[in-house]
């Protein structure tokens, strides 16, 4: 049995409004918790934010939108829906994936189209192993979901289950890399299905097997895009919970804890102090140590993920091969990984993601007009250049990468740009995030399951955190599952579950009365800007 807060619990502090902070907020309130929220920036988002320049509708964060029964699990903790909140449009294709040798393969994540398309892109030899590989990929995700991905972990010693065994006679614990190339011969197709590992912060001839797990969702669950854009997700959250009884303070920073013995009993801000029973800490793991004033030991300093350079680009115009998801390869692949985990060097030769959001919803630009967001792998700034490199480099960087995108089929485009925005390792160590990066701490196997940050802190016994830094990982549906295993370790239970039968919008048998007061007891939001 997994530990949980002691003591009363009765009103709890969520510090950060971000996927993580809203998903345990919306988990306490359906557990009858009294909730109030102290989110730093003007509105909720977090990491998954909302810019806007010259009409132009930007996402800050996440452009992929993968297993939404997550985020319904989120809306069904307060009786809501996903499906009544936010409308989500299927991505079609997934991805589409060009190659430098010119080829290029739509991925889609209907069995029969993606099989047709690989036997039209590598031939039938390659359209079975795809076969074989997606049944390895949806077994690997059942095995993992349940005691794996939606778990929390008190000791190694919570491994030791069935589920373990089952995972080890899939090959788990073998590496990514290897156990798609039992299945795949083409070397393309390896990479479509192994790039997932990135977002682990592992090349794929290192990761574990386990996290192909990300393919899964990837290239078989689906992928989505909200209608108004990826920050539709966390406004959607944040006014569900408002509307059943957490009080939001926005534009307020949480600067020290107040403590009692081992207990937290209030949050003090730069504008007051909010007491509280229990504290859900979302910031990244340095902050929260901080404001704990302890962090845990370990015999290893954490290692955190490459970071990347990202260009939110409005043009006059677009081009007819990207889709709404384009990666685009170069031929370099494991000195890649190299270069961007190993030896700090930006990418020689880069494979990048193209993401053409108004190819889904054109409202997202001015009337004609086409958002473009060019997102390249780089190393962090623990190992590559720092932030005083990045001031001088990142014009240099900019005109470069829109060189390359012009040699690879986007001709034009600098010309074509009447709006933009460059995010470097900079900007993000200016936002708070640990080495420059906001894909925190790397999926190396000491920083994984139970040997990950665990979201318990010893020496404070109401205090959980929450985000990508913990368990169990990066990812907006990990993201999401950290904010409800957060919520799990206050309440002691888990919340509503996938479920036989479950699917996105699925409502739960009753609504819960508002945690703000008794059945009909008003909705209280105090928004401070």
């Amino acid at each position: 049995m997994t530990r949980t807060v002691t003591g009363p619990t009765d009103h709890v502090v969520v510090v950060g409004a971000g996927l993580a902070g809203l998903s345990a907020t919306l988990h306490l309130l359906g557990a009858g918790r009294r909730v109030t929220v102290i989110e730093r920036d003007a509105r909720p988002g977090g990491r998954a934010g909302r810019l806007e320049f010259g009409g132009y509708l930007v996402d800050t964060g996440p452009t992929v939108l993968t297993m939404p029964d997550i985020v319904d699990e989120a809306f069904a903790a307060v009786g809501a829906a996903l499906r009544d909140r936010v409308e989500l449009i299927p991505v079609r294709p997934a991805y589409r994936a060009r190659f430098a040798d010119g080829s290029a393969l739509d991925v889609h994540t209907d069995a029969e189209a993606m099989e047709a398309e690989v036997e039209r892109f590598a031939g039938g030899a390659e359209a079975a192993g795809y076969r074989r590989l997606r049944d390895w990929l949806g077994r690997l995700y059942q095995a993992e979901r349940g005691r794996f991905l939606d778990a929390d972990f008190d000791s190694p010693f919570s491994l030791l289950t069935p589920d373990l065994v089952r995972l080890a006679l899939l090959g788990g614990f073998g590496r990514w890399e290897a156990r798609v190339a039992r299945h795949l011969r083409d070397e393309r197709l390896r990479r479509v299905f192994s790039f997932q590992s990135l977002y682990a912060g592992v090349s794929p001839e290192r990761a574990l097997a386990a996290y192909a797990v990300i393919a899964f969702m990837d290239t078989v669950a689906g992928v989505y895009f909200p209608r108004g854009g990826m920050y539709a997700l966390p406004r959607a959250m944040a006014d569900t919970a408002a509307e059943h009884g957490a009080v939001f303070r926005y534009g307020e920073r949480a600067t020290r804890l107040e403590r009692r013995g081992d207990r937290i009993t209030a949050v003090v801000t730069d504008q007051g102090r909010v007491p509280c029973d229990a504290v859900v800490l979302t910031p990244e793991l340095p902050v929260a140590y901080r404001l704990l004033g302890r962090a845990p030991r370990r015999p290893v300093r954490l290692a955190h993920a490459p970071s990347a350079v990202v260009l939110h680009a409005g043009c006059d115009r677009t081009w007819p091969e990207l889709a709404h998801h384009t990666l685009s390869f170069g031929n370099a692949w494991r000195s890649v990984f190299r270069e961007l985990t190993r030896t700090g060097e930006l990418m020689s030769d880069p494979s990048l993601l193209i993401t053409r959001p108004t190819t889904t919803d054109p409202a997202l630009a001015p009337p004609g007009r086409h958002l473009h967001y060019v997102l390249a792998p780089c190393p962090n700034t623990a190992i590559g250049p720092g932030g005083a490199d990045w001031t001088d480099l990142a014009p240099r960087y900019r005109d470069g990468l829109l060189r390359e995108l012009d040699r690879r089929g986007l001709a034009g485009i600098a010309s074509a740009i009447e709006a933009e925005h460059l995010v470097t390792p900079a900007d993000w160590s200016g936002q708070g995030f640990a080495a420059g990066t906001p894909f925190s701490v790397s999926h190396t196997f000491a920083q994984t399951g139970p040997f990950r940050p665990r979201n318990l802190v010893r020496g404070t016994a109401n205090a959980v955190l929450a985000g990508c830094g913990t368990t169990p990982g990066v990812g907006v549906p990990p993201v999401l599952l950290s904010g409800k295993l957060a919520a799990a370790r206050i309440t002691g239970s888990p919340g509503p579950g996938p479920g036989p039968g479950r699917r996105p919008g699925s409502r739960p048998g009753s609504r819960p009365r508002a945690a703000s007061g008794g059945p009909g007891a008003p909705v209280v939001t105090e928004v401070r800007p």
